[in-house]
């Protein structure tokens, strides 16, 4: 029911956006049509000034005859020069434009919005398994449907290295996990390559991302990732055929996540100084801006990695603020974490099966280990040396993939039990 009211409340937001634009462009044409009408009386204006400094300038001219003395000089003048005052200029009165108001009723808005309607459908009957047949279907394996493999998992006691591979780009910022355990890494310089598990490459993409977790894949399989420089979202699907997705306007569009939960798109994005995270549907229509708190103080600056949690929290890593900042799925603000330490610098940033935030702090060379309620946990990879973290995500298995700047190498570890 909450899925229902939060469905409803986007598609009101997605008409009140419209209705904006809508009106934006009635005021944009009429400011035109304002600026030529003042054009065309300024013209005019000056045509009549022209007119009557004429006119001064004849007065002055036969002024001097006006006296008896000149009577027969003046007389004589109008003769000679054939005397002909030129007609007063022509003026139009301006037509201004007029606003037709549209004819709807509330049965209209309903049909833009949408209707509620209960299936005809009988409820099935849940079907009752005794403990011992249930018990009988429960093979341990590695790939158990999440809610099983959470109630089992736990942190292990130290961290151990599953594998470690190269990848075709120069360093590592960011990885996005793909279908059958394929990845997508980027470098600094706009390069996205897709590897196999032993780091061969499979597909590349010049793009316009940096530094920043620019690129994710969808519930469907599909890549999507930003261009900052053009302001749209770019999809790419697996036939490997690149669709302009979404475009921001204004807005550049820095970090993203597909959300494992709903397939929404989460988009980082700045402008002139400001930044907010905006969420998609996964067909591109736009749900919700989030970009301040309850006070009104703002939350974003560059919101530079984004990712969310099991409980629909959205957990982004802001670079100029230095900071965790995650709020709810309804955009209200939970807690930011700003390290342990007084220098801080969150990078890459991704959530666990058990709701754990896992943060790349790019500074210290550590990568912090949260709950989902921002209390700090511990380090991970304390012991491994780790040097430059700057990207991190978690396999199907459940291990992490870790990245560095300072190396083209992927390594993936195990931290769960």
């Amino acid at each position: 029911m909450e899925g229902l009211r939060t469905s409803m409340k986007a598609e009101a937001e997605s008409l009140k956006n419209l209705v904006d634009t809508v009106i934006s462009d009635y005021i944009e044409q009429t400011n035109q049509i304002e600026q030529s009408i003042l054009e065309t009386l300024n013209r005019q204006n000056e045509e009549i000034d022209a007119y009557m400094n004429y006119l001064k300038d004849l007065v002055k001219t036969y002024y001097g005859y006006l006296s008896l003395s000149n009577i027969e000089q003046l007389s004589f003048a109008i003769k000679s020069e054939d005397l002909i005052i030129r007609p007063i200029p022509e003026t139009s009165k301006p037509v201004p434009p007029v606003f037709t108001a549209g004819q709807y009723s509330k049965e209209d808005v309903t049909k833009l919005l949408g209707r509620i309607t209960v299936p005809n459908t009988k409820p099935e009957n849940r079907k009752m398994k005794t403990i011992e047949t249930a018990s009988k279907h429960l093979k341990p394996t590695v790939k158990q449907r999440k809610s099983d493999v959470k109630e089992k998992l736990s942190l292990s006691s130290s961290v151990t290295k599953v594998r470690e591979y190269k990848v075709p780009v120069d360093r590592v910022y960011h990885v996005s996990l793909g279908k059958s355990g394929r990845l997508w890494v980027s470098d600094c310089s706009g390069n996205l390559v897709q590897t196999d598990l032993q780091g061969n490459q499979l597909q590349k993409i010049q793009t316009s991302g940096r530094t920043e977790g620019y690129h994710t894949v969808t519930q469907e399989g599909d890549l999507i990732y930003t261009d900052k420089d053009n302001k749209v979202i770019n999809r790419i699907t697996p036939e490997n055929t690149i669709i302009e997705f979404i475009k921001t306007e204004l807005w550049v569009p820095l970090g993203i996540h597909s959300s494992h939960i709903n397939g929404d798109i989460l988009v980082g994005m700045r402008k002139n100084g400001a930044g907010k995270v905006t969420r998609y549907k996964k067909t591109g229509t736009l749900i919700q801006n989030i970009e301040c708190d309850n006070k009104g103080q703002k939350l974003y600056d560059i919101p530079h990695n984004i990712t969310e949690n099991l409980n629909g929290d959205i957990c982004t890593s802001d670079k100029d603020k230095r900071a965790l900042v995650v709020v709810d799925k309804a955009g209200q603000h939970r807690f930011s974490y700003k390290g342990q330490r007084a220098v801080f610098f969150p990078r890459g940033v991704c959530t666990d099966l058990l709701g754990h935030i896992l943060l790349c702090d790019y500074y210290s060379d550590t990568l912090h280990l949260l709950d989902q309620d921002g209390q700090f946990l511990c380090l991970l990879l304390t012991q491994q040396g780790v040097k430059d973290p700057y990207s991190v995500c978690v396999d199907d298995d459940n291990n992490l993939i870790f990245g560095k700047t300072n190396t083209n190498t992927v390594t993936v570890y195990k931290y769960l039990q």
